[in-house]
């Protein structure tokens, strides 16, 4: 009977013991390997990696940030070469992203959050000049199509679209609708500003590629094109409001699992990337310093995210 006892109550102290253990959600995983983190072309990709890196930091990971074209990206992510991208506009992934994420090479995390638009815009003062604005039928009137052409587009007008390593579907829904334009690639996201604010100064008619969230949007006044007929859903013929989500590599969670269950978490506002936008490019502030900003100001919305995580 004492044995019993003894061997009841060592039971009903093992059991206590291994109860009153905090229970960690994720182990936190290699800290001594930095997690790097694509830092694509456009301001807003830059601020989402910055903020994701800087609260991965605040866990105790080591982050860095490698400079990366939006198509050529996916390739890295999927080698490993590149461990996260926090900032993908699933409507705009060209070839090789839909093949590694059937091949279980990467992994899709989910929205980022953003509330988005994307299409062809044009600066409002057009509609004065192209009355049929915003119905797409306007690009195809010669009167409007003559006031976009220039010599190297004749008789075309022009259509100034993403940079080229961007990719992007206009080309091919121009063609889809028999449309007089021709699309001409902008050397870079700045590019693309200069041009909308030029036109908007000197009363230049301007068709372009565009997206949102975005702070030029605050700046000068457009219309949005009431977009052509898709000849299919794809995203090569078709552009509608895009999905961001957030993208890892397949080897990401057994290698940092806490990492993993915060970045699944992470969330960015439009309004608060938007400011985030102009402060950097327009009042001339660093990235660096307006992304550790918003860290420091918003840990109330991150830290239960670590918590969540660590704890």
């Amino acid at each position: 009977m004492l044995k019993k006892c003894i061997n009841a109550g060592i039971s009903a102290f093992a059991l206590a013991a291994l109860t009153s253990e905090p229970i960690m959600a994720a182990d936190i995983g290699a800290v001594g390997d930095p997690i790097k983190l694509a830092m694509l072309e456009w301001t807003g990709a830059q601020i989402s990696a910055q903020i994701a890196g800087k609260i991965l930091e605040k866990a105790g990971y080591k982050a860095e940030y490698v400079t990366a074209g939006n198509y050529p990206h996916f390739q890295g992510l999927a080698d490993g070469e590149i461990s996260a991208s926090v900032e993908i506009w699933l409507n705009n992934v060209g070839e090789v992203y839909p093949k590694v994420l059937e091949a279980e090479k990467v992994e899709d995390l989910g929205t980022l959050g953003l509330t988005t638009n994307e299409g062809w815009i044009y600066p409002k003062f057009m509609e004065e000049i192209c009355p049929a604005l915003p119905s797409w039928e306007a690009l195809k009137d010669p009167a409007c199509v003559g006031l976009l052409a220039t010599p190297d587009t004749l008789p075309n007008g022009r259509f100034l679209d993403y940079p080229a390593d961007w990719g992007s579907r206009a080309a091919t829904i121009i063609a889809d609708n028999n449309l007089p334009l021709t699309a001409v690639p902008s050397g870079s996201e700045g590019a693309m500003l200069a041009e909308l604010r030029a036109a908007e100064a000197a009363r230049t008619p301007l068709v372009m590629m565009f997206w949102a969230p975005h702070f030029i949007l605050a700046e000068v006044e457009v219309g949005w094109i009431d977009m052509p007929p898709c000849v299919d859903q794809s995203n090569e013929h078709c552009i509608m409001p895009p999905d961001v989500n957030k993208v890892v590599w397949s080897g990401f969670a057994g290698k940092w699992p806490a990492a993993y269950e915060i970045l699944k978490s992470f969330r960015l506002s439009t309004e608060d990337q938007q400011k985030m936008m102009l402060a950097i490019d327009e009042k001339g502030q660093s990235l660096d310093a307006v992304t550790t900003a918003w860290v420091e100001e918003n840990e109330a919305l991150w830290r239960p995210w670590l918590d969540a995580a660590l704890n």
